[in-house]
């Protein structure tokens, strides 16, 4: 019964999605149904971090298939040890949503194999740069590190879409201690494992990149990432101007993970060489990318001048991330 309620409220929450509007369940086709249901059926409900990229299919599919056959999908890695490694992603990168849906899962997972403490501090050190040997044995690297550069995208699109905590504005403050405990206990691994693999046929298949070396020997985790790949770089020539895209790649390829500042004068350096009219596009880009706890209305609105549809706005968010979360893993599949 409680745990029904949890799960209704955090259904609930989708209607706090900021910016876009999130397909029904009972509108739901074609490749949208396709991920709800198995969304629901892995994890219990329908998760807002996925269903906020219903305006825009194959990036949810994307989005998706990265999430599943890493976290979710059993593995060489234990549970614990690929939540602990969420939650410390999610940390460095100011996600307090993320932090408090993995968080509350890892605490509701009993203790086993995994040295959670390590494997978290780990996961917050490699977000800006090598951290060192890894703390697990190189057959659990394709998981683990699937894991890190999965939250670098997830992180980025939840803090510009989501509010800060999975619950519905209308829970108090008082109840949401007990709801944290519940929800962990609906998120933990069941008795019913996901079947690896299921979500590779929701995208076309796509030749591995050389930035994927550290997903080949797991032949399902390369091939999500593959796929998951090539449905953004197809979302990024459809949404996101050629010169900013040309931009953004270009000031990632000398980034180190490090924040570009408090205040966003940085933005406007940036952008001054594209056209007037690109420099929305570039502006919410480049926030995205390097420093998405920085995204606003203004920044939102002002993309939506010049291309107002949800979907455009979904495949901006979803190109940008997924390009800082592949410049992240060049460094977190690399030890120091």
């Amino acid at each position: 019964m409680v745990a029904g309620l949890v799960r209704f409220a955090v259904r609930r929450s989708l209607r706090d999605t900021r910016y876009v509007q999130v397909v029904p369940r009972s509108r739901a086709r074609g490749l949208v149904a396709a991920v709800y249901r198995q969304v629901e059926r892995d994890f219990s409900m329908l998760a807002p971090p996925v269903a906020l990229h219903s305006a825009a299919p194959e990036a949810m599919a994307a989005a998706w298939a990265i999430l599943r056959e890493t976290l979710l999908a059993p593995g060489r890695a234990d549970r614990a040890g690929k939540e602990a490694v969420a939650t410390g992603v999610s940390e460095a990168n100011s996600c307090p949503y993320c932090v408090d849906v993995h968080g509350m899962t890892l605490a509701a997972i009993p203790a086993g194999e995994s040295d959670r403490e390590a494997l978290e501090k780990w996961a917050r050190v490699s977000a800006t740069g090598p951290a060192g040997v890894p703390p697990f044995p190189p057959e659990q690297a394709p998981e683990l590190i699937g894991v890190a550069v999965a939250f670098q995208y997830y992180n980025r699109v939840v803090n510009v879409f989501l509010r800060d905590s999975p619950f519905p504005s209308h829970v108090p403050e008082s109840a949401k201690p007990q709801a944290r405990k519940v929800l962990g206990s609906v998120l933990r691994p069941s008795a019913r494992t996901p079947r690896p693999g299921a979500s590779l046929d929701l995208l076309p298949a796509a030749p591995l990149p050389a930035d994927l070396d550290w997903a080949r020997p797991n032949a399902l985790v390369a091939d999500a990432f593959a796929r998951a790949y090539a449905a953004a770089e197809a979302a990024g020539a459809r949404s996101v101007p050629p010169a900013v895209r040309t931009l953004l790649r270009e000031r990632l390829s000398t980034w180190d993970g490090q924040p570009p500042g408090l205040s966003r004068s940085w933005l406007e350096e940036a952008v001054t060489g594209l056209d007037e009219a690109d420099r929305p596009a570039g502006r919410l880009a480049l926030a995205i990318a390097l420093a998405s706890y920085q995204v606003d209305d203004a920044l939102v609105e002002a993309f939506r001048t010049t291309a107002p549809g949800d979907d455009t706005l979904i495949e901006l968010a979803a190109w940008a991330s997924m390009a800082a979360a592949r410049r992240i893993s060049t460094w977190v599949a690399t030890p120091a």
